[in-house]
């Protein structure tokens, strides 16, 4: 597959350039996540909250805000975020911060496919834990 223009470290949305490509946006922003995450199953997304939920197999794997890719994370996989240098996504409302179990993708998980799969994997099971209530 084809390398396509995405978010970068070095361009990251709303900066409006990647590598001298204009970064996609809106839907096709969202299609693009959802290519990143396809090699792990069936993909869909559902436009939510103003922005997107994208779903892996059935499962409730990221959240896409304002043009950035949240994963899905828990107890035991968000220090990985954490080291990767990213951080939660944290909603507020009526004056008050609630950090939700979603956390900004890694610059490099955004560049292709296989760079997201180890990324995703945490995502696909972090979900499937908070589905079994584990």
């Amino acid at each position: 597959m084809a390398r396509r223009p995405g978010p970068t470290r070095e361009g990251l949305p709303g900066d409006g350039l990647v590598v001298g490509h204009r970064v996609a946006r809106g839907e096709d922003l969202v299609r693009w996540y959802a290519e990143l995450l396809a090699p792990l199953g069936a993909v869909r997304t559902r436009a939510m909250f103003g922005g997107h939920g994208i779903y892996v197999d059935e499962l409730f794997v990221a959240i896409v805000v304002g043009e950035m890719l949240y994963l899905k994370a828990d107890a035991a996989t968000a220090a990985r975020f954490q080291a990767a240098g990213s951080e939660p996504f944290v909603v507020e409302s009526r004056g008050r911060k609630t950090t939700m179990n979603f956390w900004r993708t890694p610059a490099q998980a955004l560049e292709s496919p296989a760079a997201m799969m180890p990324w995703g994997r945490l995502a696909m099971g972090a979900a499937a834990r908070k589905v079994s209530g584990g």
